[in-house]
């Protein structure tokens, strides 16, 4: 859970709104130091093959489906984000490459 300004964040709730998207094959959502809100979302996100999408239309991935204040502040292009031997997504490996 992130805490933005005191309201609570849930990733898995804007994850699986970006891999709804058909131009992303994965995508994770960890939380990023801020002054003004303590912390904030950040949109970590792969493109398949021949996507061409950019910040703006993953941003646009959210509008009318959560509140203004859940949206990710910053998108992240990787090739591939970091797993462990598991096949699961290392997102303390995440935080510490956005922070």
């Amino acid at each position: 859970m992130i805490i933005s300004g005191g309201e609570n964040i849930y990733p898995a709730v804007l994850e699986q709104i970006l891999m709804e998207c058909q131009d992303l094959s994965e995508a994770a959502v960890v939380a990023r130091a801020d002054k003004r809100w303590g912390e904030v979302p950040v949109a970590v996100v792969v493109r398949k093959s021949g996507s061409a999408i950019d910040e703006a239309g993953v941003m646009a991935l959210f509008n009318d489906r959560v509140a203004r204040f859940q949206h990710p502040k910053v998108v992240m292009f990787f090739d591939a984000l970091p797993r462990s031997s598991m096949g699961k997504v290392l997102k303390n490996d995440l935080r510490k490459l956005v922070n």
